[in-house]
């Protein structure tokens, strides 16, 4: 029997959340499912905790050699998919309870539409506490009328959130490591123009010090070039969004870029005239002003009133 989900899971070396994420599908009442286990380890340790599950689950595994990296795993997990829905999750990542895999089946069976995203909880391992996470109301025809708004904030979360279905052809582009799960579903709903959420927390969402966050947040080597990348997808055009606008000031403002030259540092020169003056506008303000909140926000609104002035969008 074909499934009606498939659970994809792109895996690397961290066996014990990834035994977090299997025990939780284990106790899962819904069971119309498959699971897919792409490793990208160098080692077997993934191996041997997908066979000690050998006799409560069935799980399709394979061994990356070399390895794909990130996200070119997940696209190769879900390649392997035949479910009528994909639901990707990461390994650090687990189902909030016995009834999660329902929750998303249930909303996916009333088809009224292919990209399904759920209330999540950031569980953060160092201090053992759990934060939900629901979807802000006033954003719901936002992302919808202007989805490239979602580079202000990623109000979705992260892929394993998410519920796709196996007509949506759009892959994580493997150029990008940080915005790629915006970039994705920015995509999506430039297709698709719709979407259900699902204001229940159905996934736990592991925050601990060996994700990619930590790697790529506020680092210019990962942050520029794929800021650029995205600029090139959609136009500098979409920095008349004032909150995408806003989020590309604060952007440069932590990552202290002040003059053009650091723009072009990781190969990336042929920028935009409303970033290259949202630089100059910030080299020449005090730093204690861009780093008080009520300042830099006037200020940002000064720059975003001047480049739109000035046609620079």
């Amino acid at each position: 029997m074909t499934p009606y989900i498939s659970i994809c899971i792109p895996a690397y070396k961290r066996v014990r959340y990834l035994k977090r994420l299997l025990d939780s599908i284990a106790i899962q009442r819904y069971k119309n499912f498959e699971i897919i286990v792409s490793d990208d380890s160098d080692d077997d340790s993934v191996h041997n905790l997908v066979q000690s599950f050998s006799a409560t689950l069935a799980i399709q595994y394979f061994k990356n050699s070399p390895s794909r990296g990130t996200p070119a795993n997940w696209n190769f997990a879900v390649s392997r998919a035949k479910g009528e829905w994909i639901k990707l999750m990461h390994d650090d990542d687990w189902f909030a309870s016995e009834d999660a895999l329902s929750g998303f089946a249930a909303y996916a069976a009333k088809g009224e539409a292919k990209f399904i995203f759920s209330a999540y909880a950031n569980c953060y391992e160092t201090t053992n506490v759990s934060k939900p996470e629901k979807f802000p109301l006033f954003w719901s025809n936002r992302i919808v009328q202007s989805p490239v708004t979602l580079l202000a904030r990623n109000v979705v979360g992260p892929p394993s959130v998410t519920l796709v279905h196996k007509s949506i052809s759009e892959q994580y582009d493997e150029r990008m490591k940080w915005r790629v799960d915006l970039d994705f579903y920015i995509r999506i709903l430039f297709t698709e123009k719709s979407y259900v959420y699902i204001d229940q927390v159905l996934v736990n969402v592991g925050v601990n010090d060996s994700q990619v966050t930590n790697e790529c947040i506020n680092i210019p080597a990962v942050e520029l070039p794929e800021g650029y990348l995205l600029i090139e997808k959609y136009g500098s055009k979409t920095l008349k969004n004032i909150l995408v606008y806003d989020a590309w000031w604060r952007l440069l403002r932590n990552m202290l870029i002040i003059k053009k030259e650091q723009l072009s540092q990781y190969g990336q020169t042929n920028w935009p005239p409303v970033i290259v003056t949202m630089v100059q506008h910030q080299s020449r303000c005090p730093r204690f002003l861009l780093n008080t909140g009520i300042t830099s926000k006037f200020v940002m609104f000064c720059s975003w009133c001047i480049n739109y002035i000035k046609s620079n969008f």
